[in-house]
């Protein structure tokens, strides 16, 4: 018996190859690297410019840490909603879902083959940002625990948001409109939250647990708890031991459970019962 066509069904075989054999692929991959090597190049010619010091100082190697995983961070929020939300709306536009749903490929199957093969691009271009990063481990400062635990943060974000765009996908017939919808959950999660947590903050002079607990569900939030443990306690005034990306990851969970089945759920046409 053949494992892989027991691992790989044929709608998921069929995403992998459209995707993985474009010539846009490989062009995203470049485009991808470009900009984040130009970012760290940038960050570490306005440290010494700052700095007036000629080459880069080794002891700011963790700042450059932080600039380049927050600015993946962004990078993901932009690209995941573009590549998810119109994966089922897209097959509706082409008149290629009804045949897709007359196979005996569940609903499930369909769902999860969409989303998995949408996000494994996702998945190849930070992978491949690993160089990048070398030149931190290069200077020291940064730990491959903290490494490892960003790049897990990073699939969570990816799964979560590509399974919100998967849900518009499936409600909305317009790709364009399932699109709107994704970028506006993005926009919502990580600039509403954090910035009303900033206004819970300074009302409260930092008195009130609110703010914390409010920015416990933004994603940059949760990306700096994970780098630095006592951004955390500092937004809780010391009086919680609870770090943000214990908030943003279980809250998620749920929230990514929940749109997956609903996605499963109002795939198919739902016939209504005659009396």
């Amino acid at each position: 018996m053949n494992w892989s066509r027991n691992l790989i069904n044929p709608v998921l075989e069929k995403e992998f190859r459209l995707r993985m054999r474009t010539i846009r692929s490989p062009l995203a991959v470049l485009f991808y690297l470009a900009a984040m090597t130009l970012l760290a190049l940038g960050y570490m010619y306005m440290t010494m410019s700052n700095y007036g010091n000629s080459a880069f100082n080794p002891q700011r190697s963790q700042e450059l840490f932080y600039f380049i995983s927050g600015a993946q961070l962004v990078l993901i929020c932009f690209m995941v909603p573009g590549l998810t939300a119109g994966v089922i709306s897209g097959e509706r536009e082409k008149q290629t879902l009804n045949i897709l749903l007359t196979t005996q490929q569940s609903s499930t199957t369909i769902i999860l083959s969409k989303l998995f093969s949408s996000l494994s691009f996702m998945v190849v271009i930070i992978i491949s940002t690993l160089p990048i990063y070398s030149v931190v481990f290069l200077y020291g400062g940064v730990s491959p625990v903290q490494l490892v635990s960003v790049f897990l943060f990073y699939l969570f974000m990816m799964i979560m948001l590509g399974s919100v765009g998967v849900l518009f996908s499936t409600l909305f017939k317009k790709t364009m409109i399932a699109v709107i919808m994704t970028y506006g959950y993005t926009l919502f999660i990580c600039g509403f939250t954090g910035l009303f947590a900033i206004f819970i903050y300074s009302i409260t002079s930092g008195t009130s647990q609110a703010a914390g607990y409010i920015l416990g569900l933004n994603p940059l939030g949760a990306l700096i708890s994970i780098l630095n443990s006592d951004f955390s306690q500092e937004v809780f005034n010391r009086q919680n031991d609870l770090q943000m990306w214990q908030i943003f990851v279980p809250f998620y969970t749920l929230v990514t459970v929940l749109v997956i089945w609903l996605s499963i759920r109002f795939l198919r046409p739902i016939l209504k019962k005659q009396k």
